[in-house]
């Protein structure tokens, strides 16, 4: 944290745009561990909390457009012929591509929180043809949810981040596991309202 917190000294926000922008269409770099560092950073005063989420924010959203782009327009050959270049690997990117088929455009907010699936979901939405208007929509949002838990919860908890976050990575599996529960009965429960229809009096 303290080697985050250097690096943003000397660089500013751009160096929390750029890592997060480039990490969104997978390149390996610590885009969590700077927003987190820079949050904590504003909670002491040093940074302005409004102008590094704002830019976290359009980082995250352009990265995972380019992302997008790559994907759609180079396709599957290409980006198993460079990604190994940046970590990208065939194996990676088959447990990528079939997380994402089965659980649809959810996945697009869900992989914000989730490694690997980050820096991948804009290149698998693209290769799987998603329409470009929902991938926005879903990605917009995945990226304010990302932004704002990480964001605002380090700046409220300040330098006590980094205990809060090696607890988290311990339990996210759990974490994600109640979350998909909850969102499976809520899928569940409109498909039987729809089927159901309007109720009458």
């Amino acid at each position: 944290m303290n080697n985050f917190e250097t690096l943003l000294s000397q660089y500013g926000y751009w160096a929390l745009f750029g890592a997060i922008l480039l990490e969104d269409f997978g390149l390996p770099l610590p885009g969590e561990a700077l927003l987190i560092a820079g949050s904590v950073m504003a909670s002491q005063g040093n940074m302005h909390i409004v102008a590094l989420l704002l830019l976290a924010w359009a980082g995250a959203v352009l990265g995972d457009n380019i992302g997008y782009g790559i994907g759609r327009y180079g396709g599957r050959r290409l980006v198993l012929r460079y990604g190994p270049y940046v970590f990208i690997t065939a194996s990676r990117l088959n447990y990528a591509e079939k997380f994402f088929r089965k659980h649809g455009g959810v996945v697009v907010v869900a992989a914000r929180f989730i490694e690997i699936l980050r820096q991948l979901n804009g290149i698998i939405a693209g290769m799987v043809q998603m329409e470009w208007k929902r991938f926005l929509s879903y990605n917009i949002l995945g990226a304010a949810l990302w932004v704002g838990f990480w964001g605002i919860l380090s700046y409220e908890i300040g330098s006590r981040a980094s205990e809060f976050l090696r607890i988290f990575n311990r339990f996210e599996i759990y974490v994600f596991v109640v979350l998909g529960l909850s969102a499976a009965v809520l899928v569940v429960y409109l498909i039987i309202r729809r089927r159901r229809g309007p109720q009458k009096d």
